[in-house]
């Protein structure tokens, strides 16, 4: 009988440890995954993004179906960054004489023709380049964006940001009310917190708020 019980208590304490192991590697995992989320970007260790005197955002390619988000995206991002003062920031559309005459795209590498070129175009030091990969308004808000900052005297990848967010997702959601209470130095009630998940536009200021904090 004392036997017995012996076995019982080795093997309910085993059970134990292996719950208590299977639930730190649940939670491990899980803050692996936000962690990540929050670093996907690039900053070039042997250049100094500080130093630049003018920075031209080219509109974003969109590789998505909604034809208005990339510009929406690049006005978004251009009010956030001109919050940080890094340089003096400009904003070329596809509207725009001059960017009918770059040859500037989402290329992994370019020509030293194409940095000249877009370097007297612009009278700029470096430009920001990129895409809105995938956006989905509905069932809830979310975006996927790739972008980068090329230093037009030799081409060099000053800054590099990719990421998906999606307002279904925890880490998301997390931000959203970090978001808040940073901009209007308040807590924010669960209606105005709301808001960002319901308007596109609200959505693409808090995107380019995370992407600008990255500078």
């Amino acid at each position: 009988m004392k036997k017995d019980k012996i076995i019982f208590y080795v093997f309910a304490a085993f059970f134990l440890a292996l719950g208590i192991i299977l639930f730190c590697s649940g939670c491990g995992s899980d803050f692996y995954t936000q962690s990540e989320a929050a670093k996907c970007y690039y900053v070039n260790p042997d250049k100094k993004i500080s130093s630049l005197s003018r920075v031209a955002i080219i509109e974003l390619q969109n590789e998505s179906v909604y034809l208005e988000v990339a510009a929406q995206m690049s006005e978004a991002l251009y009010n956030e960054l001109q919050k940080r003062q890094i340089a003096g920031l400009s904003v070329v559309y596809s509207s725009d004489e001059r960017w009918k005459k770059l040859e500037i795209s989402t290329a992994r590498s370019y020509e030293p023709r194409q940095l000249t070129t877009a370097r007297k175009i612009l009278r700029c030091d470096a430009i920001i380049v990129g895409s809105v990969v995938e956006y989905k308004p509905y069932p809830h808000l979310s975006i996927a964006v790739r972008l980068k900052m090329i230093d037009l005297t030799d081409g060099q990848v000053l800054w590099g940001y990719e990421q998906v967010w999606d307002t279904s997702d925890k880490y998301c959601q997390s931000q959203v009310r970090k978001y808040y209470r940073t901009q209007k130095n308040e807590q924010i009630g669960q209606l105005r917190q709301k808001l960002i998940t319901a308007s596109s536009i609200e959505f693409l200021k808090f995107v380019s708020f995370e992407v600008s904090q990255t500078l």
